[in-house]
């Protein structure tokens, strides 16, 4: 029986994706949910899983190509067996798989990377085959930098080195190299922000002193009873929230000649992957615990790694925070990621001195920053907003109280 492999429905936002990555090719045997091809959409990338067992019959669309919603992208011949290859003859067994995985472990136990054929994943051991790949000349972002599947999904698109003998004495080596759909569309995104509002940026410092005692204080308490260290994203998050229930406007976001008020906090955070820019969402973050909100940042990071986000992490927001901080930024002006109106900045901590009665004395000080609407956003109002999340983050215990 043949069985149709078809372009999965895609969000009314994603009109259509390319295919990046066949994992298969005629002729190969597949396993029912076995990742069978990659799709790259503006936002994410998708995987579609085979519906049976049975063999590959046909690729009705190769690497390369845009597709939409429901198209045809090849045919499975359900129950059918593949001749058996060299490679599959070699292929390990389930038992070997599990041996594999406990080696795998024995060697993060001694503090080694998991990095050979053997300690892959059956799905990072078919890539690693199909595409003759070393592991081991594979940086690894997986726990104790194992490599995972990404990581040589990845490796196999990079372009192959060239080996010369000497660089060439006064060489300027350039390589043109196409944007992925993702980083285009980042693009623009970016442009139509900067074009069609009317964008301005006020600046604050916070002195985070206290919230530097207090995860020093409680932190040990705080890990053993959620299991996820106490950082400091977790008090910006809800710093942020409740500064936003104060300044609605702030939530707000333009539709045409309205202004519409949301009565929730949905934070996106922005994550930076290889691929670019993601900003998943934290729903309800009002509602949201510390812990909470800790757990569900560390979710995003680990899934962003592994290119395990999904359309639906990234729908909606009403509000966004973006920390270049992570990566040693003193100062930026961050750009609003329409429709909403608003976006905070965080940035580096570092010791300054600073005057305080009547004392000169050192103190973790950072920048943040508002980028936000000036069409619907007073510039009283996103500064007030800046000074409340400053206030709170200057005396978090009144953040513990709600007030």
């Amino acid at each position: 029986m043949s069985l149709e492999i078809k372009v999965p429905v895609l969000p009314e936002s994603v009109s259509d994706a390319t295919i990046a990555t066949w994992h298969k090719k005629p002729g190969d045997a597949v396993k029912r949910d076995e990742n069978l091809v990659d799709l790259e959409t503006d936002k994410v990338v998708l995987e579609v899983p085979a519906p049976a067992d049975g063999v590959l019959k046909s690729i009705s669309a190769e690497s390369g190509a845009t597709v939409t919603s429901g198209e045809l992208l090849g045919v499975i011949e359900e129950g059918a067996a593949a001749a058996p290859s060299a490679d599959s003859k070699k292929a390990e067994t389930p038992k070997a798989d599990k041996a594999a995985d406990k080696k795998a472990e024995k060697k993060s136990d001694r503090g080694e990377p998991a990095n050979g054929v053997e300690d892959l994943s059956p799905a990072g051991r078919r890539v690693a085959t199909e595409e003759k790949i070393d592991p081991s000349q594979v940086e690894g972002t997986g726990r104790d930098g194992r490599v995972t599947k990404e990581d040589l999904v990845k490796h196999s698109k990079s372009p192959a080195p060239t080996k010369s003998a000497k660089p060439t004495p006064g060489a300027r080596p350039e390589e043109r190299v196409p944007m992925t759909r993702m980083r285009a569309k980042i693009a623009e995104r970016l442009m139509h922000s900067k074009e069609s509002i009317a964008m301005l940026t006020s600046f604050n410092e916070i002195n985070l002193t206290e919230v530097a005692r207090m995860r020093k204080e409680l932190g040990e308490r705080f890990q053993k009873a959620h299991g996820v260290k106490l950082g400091y994203m977790s008090f910006f998050i809800k710093a942020a929230a409740e500064a936003l229930k104060r300044y609605p406007v702030v939530n707000a976001s333009v539709d045409g000649n309205d202004v519409i008020y949301h009565g929730y906090q949905d934070i996106s955070i922005a994550v930076s992957t290889d691929r670019g820019l993601l900003t998943p969402v934290l729903r309800d973050v009002q509602d949201m615990s510390f812990a909470d909100v800790e757990k569900a940042v560390i979710d995003f990071a680990t899934r962003a790694r592994e290119g395990a986000i999904t359309l639906d992490d990234l729908q909606g927001g009403t509000f966004t925070i973006t920390n270049g901080g992570t990566f040693g930024s003193l100062f930026s002006t961050p750009i609003v990621n329409p429709p909403q109106s608003a976006i905070l900045g965080m940035h580096t901590i570092k010791e300054r001195a600073i005057v305080e009665n009547g004392q000169v004395v050192a103190a973790p000080m950072m920048y943040i920053a508002i980028s936000y609407d000036h069409r619907i956003i007073d510039g009283k109002d996103a500064v007030l907003f800046l000074v409340d999340i400053k206030n709170q983050l200057e005396n978090p215990h009144t953040m513990l109280l709600g007030i």
